[in-house]
């Protein structure tokens, strides 16, 4: 069929008129190039001196072969306001194509928006809608070479012209995608020629010149290693591999979860706007493999600029590592502190792609949480950043925390054996094909929250480790704020609060009434489709984490009874510990009015205080606290909850004490903080019975309290084989390291020691008659109007 009518629908001559035009043809094959010349005679006047416009025809498409710009070089030795005009041809996927995504038959026969000749012809035969003419926005020949010579290394000479025809064929493609993004969407919207634009560019050139200088080594010997470095680094993403990491991630996630993930669609308009107008960064919380693929999905679905993503060279294996790498994927090595080279190029490259307004994304605790609660964040990636942020005087940065939460997560039996001792087994192709293998099981949904970004008017100095510090901080309280509280958070809580003991539908139903409605007094996020009749639905999400043996059901007896395995704690713990955080404040709440109870007058209230910032030393290394003023304004607000004359009632001693009390349901401590109480009693009793000569180590004391901890459980002093792991021990250990009580030599140590150890049987003890009360109120008090 003659394309007549899609030459009339555009006229591809610049409309300023009498000035001379050059025309870059971005054609892959002498087809394209035939239709695009037709378009230009179409428009074009038989008489006048403008038919004989200059026409050079170049291949923009593929970045890996980079551009032959031979053709362009001379061309260009045209004066100064000479409009340089790129047209190219765009195909769009059939209706089939669009509604099914990539199939096997595009890998065999390529891709559908880039068809061969023969397969061209066919498309404007059959369907000659799908095929578009495009035109860039022209600019002159002296604005361009302005430009070039502005923002990239000048070499004068036959080089100087071979870059400058480069610069203009990478100028050609760019305002060609963004021609053609109107046409195929905002998701396509890619960098095009990065590692070719970073070599040209002074600033870098300038970096590896100090590095030579610095080194004693050739500049051109750094130019051939950085090329290798930005072959492994710099992401290749194109519009086919992009549709099929979508097509992959719905695969994945559909194989175990819901279609729809949850999330707010005005939050990812927000996000839109921010995105678009600030340099940005969406920093997302790390539980399981799965992450990766939730907000690219996420993004893709609402029409999003493609995220670059960073990942560790261990995801980097045939298959996976090919697909990524063309889906906006950045492997980094995972230590490269000594490779200062490795680092410029990594710095200038996250430069690069924050001036351009390409979103960056990455999980920046560095790896997967292994207890369901944070971690504590890495800071590596977001120095990088910040330091390409410094060095480019990026203005108004946002970093934007998300939060993705599951109902039920493949990996924590997983995680729940590495915390015993056993290593994690190294990541491949059959490994891969195995872990999608075992997602096919039903896991209930998938939820993705995004939180208020962090804004730094300018990124802080290199050298400011503080500011950087405190600017994790703020992403990490966000995050965490911004976790929803789901079904099997709370079951678990519930559960795990009365073990070993079970209970009955109806208590069961209380407690998640009691616990959501005080989550619901305080306005903390809980997820939007949590479904509160859950009384007449206990066979629906419940159901499938008693298939998944997480949670025991018994209907045997006269009632049926629900509750958690001693072997299944570890597991169980892991969703409790998604949403432990809000909870942490009313635990030491409620143990520091236990030890306060124990006297009375002004004394009581002093003894609360002392307390309430014991409690809060002694798991930093846990949970993210508000500095110490606002910590102590969130304790008084929430003992005002209760009782506005709390510190009167304090001071009656235990009358007080179950007064307050009478009042704070539900008691949570027990079911907070027990798990890390235990922890740290193994390591400080593990001290304790040091000669004061002897020092500790942390693999020691990791692998010796591994082993006494189970002899601990065996002998039920501690009451869970969740309070037996390996960063359990590990932050314990640092809490030993903080209080000074690793390294031996001083004789007074061994009474600091046992001091520490009889601390934590005391609060060990305060728990335990905490979980009394609560088992004893439990019917009484429980479901009682929430405060």
């Amino acid at each position: 069929m003659d394309p007549e009518h899609k030459y009339r629908q555009q006229n591809p001559w610049p409309t300023r008129s009498g000035e001379q035009v050059l025309f870059i043809l971005d054609a892959r094959n002498s087809f394209e190039q035939e239709l695009l010349k037709q378009w230009i005679h179409h428009h074009t006047d038989s008489g006048s001196e403008e038919f004989h416009a200059p026409q050079v025809r170049l291949d923009l498409g593929d970045d890996r072969k980079g551009i032959d710009s031979d053709a362009l070089v001379m061309a260009l030795a045209l004066p100064g306001d000479t409009l340089i005009a790129p047209l190219r041809v765009a195909w769009q996927p059939s209706a089939e194509d669009i509604n099914s995504g990539p199939r096997l038959r595009n890998l065999v026969f390529g891709d559908p928006r880039h068809p061969n000749a023969r397969r061209g012809r066919k498309i404007i035969s059959q369907s000659p809608e799908r095929m578009h003419l495009i035109a860039g926005l022209p600019d002159t020949v002296a604005n361009l070479r302005r430009r070039f010579e502005h923002h990239h290394n000048i070499e004068q000479g036959e080089k100087q012209q071979r870059d400058f025809a480069d610069f203009v064929a990478r100028q050609a493609a760019v305002v060609l995608d963004m021609a053609e993004r109107k046409l195929q969407g905002g998701r396509y919207k890619v960098p095009r020629h990065v590692a070719a634009s970073l070599l040209a560019r002074p600033e870098y050139n300038d970096a590896l010149e100090k590095l030579a200088r610095e080194g004693g080594k050739d500049k051109a010997e750094l130019v051939k290693e950085a090329t290798e470095y930005m072959d492994e680094m710099v992401s290749v993403p194109s519009t086919f591999w992009l549709d099929f990491f979508a097509k992959f991630n719905d695969f994945c996630l559909g194989l175990g979860y819901e279609e729809d993930i949850v999330y707010d669609q005005a939050a990812v308009e927000k996000m839109r706007r921010i995105v678009r107008d600030h340099p940005s960064m969406l920093l997302w919380t790390h539980k399981t493999y799965l992450d990766g693929m939730v907000v690219p999905k996420v993004l893709y679905e609402n029409d999003f600029p493609m995220p670059h993503m960073f990942g560790g060279a261990n995801m980097n294996f045939p298959g996976l590592g090919f697909l990524l790498h063309r889906a906006g994927g950045i492997f980094i090595k995972r230590s490269f502190q000594d490779n200062e080279l490795y680092k410029t190029t990594l710095r200038h490259y996250i430069g690069y792609l924050m001036e351009k307004r390409f979103p960056m994304n990455w999980a920046f605790e560095g790896t997967r949480s292994r207890m369901g609660k944070l971690m504590p964040p890495r800071y590596g990636l977001l120095k990088y950043a910040l330091e390409a942020c410094h060095a480019t005087d990026a203005r108004d940065i946002h970093i934007i925390p998300i939060s993705i939460s599951y109902d039920l997560i493949r990996d924590v039996e997983e995680y729940a054996t590495e915390q015993t001792g056993r290593g994690k087994g190294a990541e491949s192709l059959r490994w891969f094909i195995g872990y999608i293998r075992s997602l096919a099981r039903p896991m209930g949904k998938v939820y993705m929250d995004i939180g208020e970004p962090v804004v730094l008017a300018e990124a802080p100095d290199p050298d400011d480790s503080l500011a950087l510090s405190k600017i994790a901080f703020e992403v990490a309280v966000e995050a965490n704020n911004i976790t929803p509280i789901t079904f099997p958070s709370l079951v678990t809580m519930s559960l795990l609060g009365a073990a070993p003991k079970a209970l009955t539908e109806a208590e069961v139903v209380e407690d998640l009434n009691s616990l959501l409605g005080w989550a619901e007094a305080r306005k903390l996020r809980i997820s939007p489709d949590f479904d509160h009749s859950f009384a007449e639905q206990m066979e629906g999400l419940l159901g499938i984490m008693i298939d998944e043996n997480i949670v025991t059901r018994y209907d045997e007896g006269p009632e049926v009874v629900y509750g958690i395995a001693l072997e299944q704690h570890p597991v169980a713990s892991y969703y409790r510990n998604t949403v432990i955080h809000f909870f942490v404040n009313k635990a030491i709440i409620e143990l520091a009015l236990l030890k306060a109870s124990e006297h009375e007058g002004p004394e009581a209230l002093d003894i609360f205080w002392r307390e309430i910032d014991q409690l809060r030393d002694l798991f930093k290394f846990e949970f993210f606290y508000a500095p110490t003023e606002e910590f102590h304004r969130q304790i008084r607000e929430e003992l005002e909850r209760y009782h506005d004359d709390w510190e009167t009632i304090l001071s009656q001693g235990a009358a007080g004490f179950g007064q307050m009390l009478d009042s704070m349901t539900p008691l949570v401590s027990h079911a907070t903080l027990l798990t890390y109480a235990e922890a740290y009693s193994v390591v400080a009793a593990l001290v304790a019975g040091m000669p004061p000569t002897d020092s500790l180590e942390e693999a020691d004391c990791i692998s010796r309290a591994l082993k006494y901890g189970r002899q601990a459980y065996l002998q039920r002093r501690i009451s869970s084989e969740s309070s037996i792991g390996k960063l359990l021990f590990k932050n314990g250990f640092k809490m030993l390291q903080s209080r000074q009580l690793t390294e031996g030599g001083d004789p007074a140590i061994a009474e600091r020691r046992m001091d520490l150890s009889r601390e934590l049987r005391d609060l060990l003890r305060r728990l335990d008659v905490i979980r009394a009360i609560g088992v004893a109120t439990r019917g009484a008090n429980l479901g009682e109007a929430n405060v």
